[in-house]
């Protein structure tokens, strides 16, 4: 059998929690797998920037969320300060830890000091206290809505039993997640002393927090009712401000499913976010930038462009010879054309190439029939498998005994007359030898 990745000549550190699930290694090995397939299709297409950042030293990586596959890139491989952005990996464990999400924690005395270095910080905080107690769902909506700082260390002292074994295990999941540069000081970015990840490797991040339906539900609400604690006789509601969810703002697009900002001043003002339409999705990473506005002016832009330049078309049709294959037995074709059975469509970029492999043999031996299916091909855009599609011609090949009836016919005929011509002569001169011999007899009788 005959097959090909592409058209060819005939067609176009630390340790981790003694309690790792079983699906957190799984969906780590996915996600591995995914990663490693887009590092490998970034030398097909990553595209022209469409738009020129506010500073040339900007971190954007925009990536097809629903294939893994690099779209855009500027400096995207250095690592940067991340703030706030590394409440994702603080979420991603707590979700990955299998803790009841209902169940409450109480804030230890271990944390005072971290309280008040938070404090001191001016980081945001949802005003807990030392030995108050609290359901972990509200730690996360707190944590994801509005980036409480307080909250990330309470979280990271509840999945890790202290703030440093925490960080350890923020180190290891980010190693199996395929982060090359992503270094992890605290739990929540607030300090900026050795915080620092790629725009590529917080795609990794997103992605990985982008399949956990609870983080994006979470991530994904604008508002939260925090529940009554110990400290606290009355519920709150917390909300979000980023604009791009804000309906009422300027930068707001309904098709942002979430968005994680973060702010300091080594930092500038980074985000991550991922938009959906029409059944397909982007992720999109900025760390770096010198203000909100050119932040989140750059996210529309560059998610307008993702959702303008990518759409369902044709890639195969089937009246275009896709391939042949060699045929023997047969004078007047030297080979068989193929055709695909039934159209293709692939959701790509208009730039985007298509290629093939085939499943097909190296060689038919005529009749070949009109219609008849001899293999299969496996369409790829851009180097992404769309699917499969059976190849078939569209005429009848005929082999020699056939294409030379005629004359085998005549030769056969002319045959039997000579055989037949033969076979009189043969009798005939049995018949005279016979006779002569009879008259031989009678005459020595006499």
């Amino acid at each position: 059998m005959r097959s090909g990745p592409s058209a060819g000549a005939r067609s176009q550190g630390g340790t981790i929690m003694e309690h790792n699930t079983f699906f957190r290694r799984a969906a780590a090995l996915v996600l591995t797998l995914v990663f490693a397939a887009a590092a490998a299709l970034q030398g097909l297409a990553v595209y022209p920037m469409p738009i020129q950042t506010a500073t040339e030293t900007e971190a954007v990586y925009l990536f097809n969320a629903d294939t893994g596959k690099t779209l855009l890139t500027q400096n995207a491989d250095q690592p940067r300060y991340v703030a706030s952005l590394t409440k994702m990996m603080t979420a991603l464990l707590l979700l990955e830890s299998g803790k009841d999400l209902n169940g409450e924690v109480t804030v230890p005395t271990d944390l005072t000091q971290e309280f008040k270095d938070i404090q001191n910080a001016n980081g945001t905080t949802m005003g807990l206290r030392i030995g108050e107690t609290v359901r972990r769902i509200d730690l996360l909506n707190a944590l994801l809505i509005t980036s409480a700082n307080d909250a990330a260390s309470v979280i990271a002292w509840d999945v890790g039993g202290s703030l440093n074994a925490f960080i350890q295990q923020m180190n290891a999941r980010a190693a199996e997640l395929g982060c090359t540069s992503a270094t992890f000081t605290c739990a929540h970015g607030l300090y900026d002393y050795g915080n620092v990840a790629s725009a590529e490797d917080m795609a990794k991040i997103a992605a990985a927090c982008a399949a956990n339906e609870t983080f994006a539900q979470v991530a994904g609400s604008t508002t939260y009712t925090l529940g009554q604690t110990n400290f606290h006789s009355e519920q709150r509601t917390i909300s979000s401000s980023n604009p791009l969810m804000d309906a009422s703002g300027a930068y707001y697009k309904d098709s942002v499913k979430w968005v994680k900002g973060g702010f300091t001043t080594l930092a500038g003002r980074c985000a991550v976010a991922l938009a959906q339409k029409d059944g397909h999705t982007y992720g999109l990473v900025i760390l770096g930038s010198d203000s909100n506005e050119h932040l989140y002016s750059e996210c529309d832009a560059l998610f307008d462009w993702a959702f303008a330049s990518f759409a369902d078309r044709p890639l195969v049709d089937t009246q275009t010879v896709v391939t042949t294959v060699d045929l023997t037995k047969c004078r007047t074709h030297p080979e068989v054309e193929l055709y695909a059975a039934a159209p293709v469509r692939g959701y790509g970029h208009a730039d985007d190439k298509v290629s093939y492999s085939f499943d097909l043999p190296e060689s038919v031996s005529a009749t070949v029939k009109n219609g008849q299916k001899l293999g299969t091909a496996t369409v790829y855009l851009d180097g992404c498998e769309v699917g499969q599609v059976d190849l078939v011609t569209h005429q009848e090949y005929v082999s020699d005994f056939r294409t030379d009836s005629r004359s085998t016919l005549l030769l056969l005929a002319a045959l039997a007359v000579i055989l037949l011509v033969l076979s009189v002569v043969t009798l005939a001169c049995g018949g005279g030898s016979r006779n002569l011999n009879r008259r031989r007899r009678m005459k020595r009788r006499r």
